[in-house]
């Protein structure tokens, strides 16, 4: 599969360039709706925190130090932390899980978290920030039950998607915007996560268009897609194959 979404960490891509596709002087990813162009590749590091105990009865070994509670701590001091507004710079915790019983201290609790900027020093620091957010949750857990065996945290990366940026006066760029004006389509450059991020730190001339249509309230249950006109964007896709082919 090509693993773009997800803890895919776009490994097909990736696998691309590893190999002939190094060599190449343009790149164009589809994705997402309507048409616009991303010529900023939004850098992103993901991460797998695990904390892990001894466990226990909730009631019997109460004073074990509890992998949930550190947990708990270490989501609440994340979403604390200040990020700037520009470069836009983002953090989320996707996902939480472990315990095996509402009347058991866990065992293991975890989490997967993702972090974003166009920016690669916003992103260091906010890795940093998450990295204290973290050991300063265990250290206040343990400190808490000081006369009890410790917990441990595991902090294993799960993804990382390098950031770039293709000109706008390039030639892949100024060629989709002629493509964009001569099809009457409206011309907007933005930023994101795509598969073009791994070819735009290589150097390579990249983007990534709208495939049409209109996506709402994308990565949620209400997700839907509007159809009308989106054979727009493969008349899009198509003509600028061809213009960029000379």
């Amino acid at each position: 599969t090509v693993g773009e979404e997800g803890l895919g960490d776009l490994r097909g891509v990736k696998a691309l360039f590893a190999g002939p596709f190094r060599q190449s002087d343009r790149f164009v990813s589809v994705d997402g709706d309507r048409y616009g162009i991303t010529n900023v590749g939004v850098g992103s590091r993901r991460y797998r925190v695990t904390f892990r105990g001894p466990g226990g009865h909730s009631y019997d070994n109460f004073g074990r130090a509890n992998p949930v509670h550190a947990l708990g701590s270490a989501i609440a001091r994340i979403a604390r932390l200040d990020v700037p507004v520009t470069p836009r710079t983002t953090f989320s915790v996707g996902r939480i899980g472990g315990g095996t019983s509402v009347n058991a201290i866990a065992t293991e609790a975890w989490m997967e978290v993702d972090l974003r900027s166009s920016d690669a020093a916003a992103l260091s620091q906010l890795e940093a920030g998450f990295q204290a957010s973290v050991r300063s949750a265990l250290d206040e857990e343990n400190t808490r039950r000081r006369n009890h065996e410790p917990l441990t945290v595991d902090i294993e990366q799960v993804g990382n998607r390098p950031a770039g940026r293709t000109a706008a006066d390039s030639r892949i760029v100024e060629t989709t915007t002629a493509t964009l004006n001569a099809l009457s389509l409206p011309v907007r450059l933005d930023e994101g996560s795509t598969d073009a991020n791994l070819p735009m730190s290589l150097g390579i001339q990249a983007i990534t268009i709208g495939g049409g249509g209109v996506g709402r309230d994308v990565h949620s249950p209400r997700e839907s897609f509007d159809t009308t006109d989106s054979w727009r964007g493969t008349q899009l896709v198509t003509l600028l194959a061809v213009a960029l082919a000379r």
